[in-house]
């Protein structure tokens, strides 16, 4: 599913035509035309319409042309692209790709979990609904026991989880296009350890042992943003730290193997700005020791500081366990939110056609748009030059069909590009290509 934005991308068109330039022999003199008409030959910057000016004189911003009549080039103080002469520019619908999202739930098989337990098989799939109508391509993974009815395992009685149509493939808990659940029976100060361990798939969180579960990583899409969203009324024994950093090995807590943490290099960048969300037993937004108290004047066994840590290092989302059903709605809503909030751009940019059906690779230039500032960026030689200041490449240097922003470029699009933010990328045909 693509989620598609307008973006102010130039082309040459004949229908609607802006005034842009390349420089020429006229040394930047504004060429003849009345002053101040539409559309005129002097193309100003105004305020940042199509609207040409008076003689080629800046206005009060949107132009991405200096005061001078040109875009400075930071290595020669030169304007490469200046306002005299004709370099066509019209906006055109641009194709933005946001890319995928993957949210997963872990959930707390407990006996005292129960009535969260039903509230999650109530409101997943309208959670899903809420991730689908933000245009997103989403991926919903379930760590927790599979059933519909409550079992005696090793003497403790557990609650599974049974997820209905149409999120799950059928109302018999199966998995389905956007939907898997390993069956994981969540110990109550395990999630951590079991979303670990059955990530890394090490001995003792396999299929058929206690702690282990079906393989799930490999529903992990790497290009994905990650959402981890625990449910429980206890507080992990594992640290933030070690899921996050923990070399390998031993379990501290058992004589069971754990992965390195979801941050380590081992895992490819896999869990890179992932966003952390719960609803747990905390009761204070300033102490984290202090849990929540249910109704009854009773309160959960632990106020879950750990999760917190990981809550407000990642700038996730949370709701209290103590409020009940109440509490349910918005947290879904709000964690489909950061969701939404968290799902990046993709940086590769198609290339539109230019009238003359080719384009030239010598003749290009991408502007970033920000409000009234437009800031030209340069282009790079490939991805191994992009450096700390960004640009940009082409895929196909010779035959390009998209431009694709450095990362340093990319992330300062992603700051001002989407839902309500007046950004965009300006794609200018038939000027020389500024290079860095």
């Amino acid at each position: 599913m693509r989620l598609r934005y307008l973006l102010p991308l130039t082309l040459f068109p004949l229908a609607i035509i802006t005034p842009f330039a390349c420089a020429t022999s006229n040394q930047g003199e504004p060429p003849a035309g009345a002053a101040g008409e539409p559309g005129g030959t002097g193309g100003n910057g105004g305020t940042g319409s199509s609207t040409g000016g008076s003689g080629g004189e800046g206005g009060q911003g949107g132009s991405i042309f200096e005061p001078d009549g040109g875009i400075t080039d930071a290595a020669t103080e030169e304007p490469p692209i200046s306002a005299d002469a004709a370099c066509a520019a019209a906006s055109e619908q641009a194709t933005i790709e946001k890319l995928p999202v993957d949210i997963i739930w872990v959930v707390d098989n407990s006996a005292s979990m129960q009535p969260a337990i039903d509230e999650v098989k109530k409101g997943l799939n309208n959670f899903a609904a809420l991730i689908a109508a933000k245009n997103l391509d989403y991926k919903v993974i379930m760590l927790s026991l599979r059933g519909k009815t409550a079992a005696d395992i090793g003497g403790s009685l557990r609650y599974p989880v049974c997820i209905p149509a149409p999120l799950a493939g059928d109302n018999n808990c199966s998995n389905g296009p956007r939907f898997f659940q390993s069956s994981v029976d969540i110990r109550s100060t395990q999630p951590l350890e079991q979303f670990l361990g059955t990530l890394g798939q090490t001995a003792g969180y396999t299929p058929g042992e206690p702690r282990g579960g079906d393989p799930w990583k490999q529903e992990l899409r790497p290009e994905a943003t990650k959402t981890i969203v625990v449910v429980t009324d206890d507080n992990a024994r594992l640290t933030a730290n070690d899921f996050e950093n923990f070399a390998g090995g031993k379990n501290p807590f058992n004589s069971l193997t754990l992965p390195p943490g979801i941050l380590n290099p081992s895992w490819n960048k896999l869990f890179d700005g992932y966003l952390f969300g719960g609803l747990y037993g905390w009761g204070s937004d300033v102490n984290p020791d202090v849990p929540c108290e249910y109704a009854d004047g009773t309160t959960p066994p632990s106020s879950g500081p750990t999760y917190t840590t990981l809550v407000k290092k990642t700038g996730g989302v949370r709701a209290k366990l103590c409020n009940g059903s109440a509490a349910w709605a918005p947290f879904f809503d709000a964690v489909a939110q950061a969701v939404d909030n968290t799902a990046k751009l993709s940086c590769e940019i198609t290339i539109p056609t230019p009238p003359s059906g080719q384009i030239d690779p010598a003749q290009v230039n991408v502007a970033l748009v920000s409000g009234p500032d437009q800031t030209l960026i340069p282009r790079v030689d490939g991805p191994a030059a992009c450096g700390v200041d960004g640009g940009w490449y082409y895929d196909d240097p010779v035959k390009p069909k998209k431009v694709i922003l450095c990362k340093a470029s990319c992330d300062a699009a992603q700051g001002t590009i989407g839902p309500d933010k007046a950004g965009g990328i300006q794609v200018l045909f038939g000027c020389k290509t500024v290079i860095k």
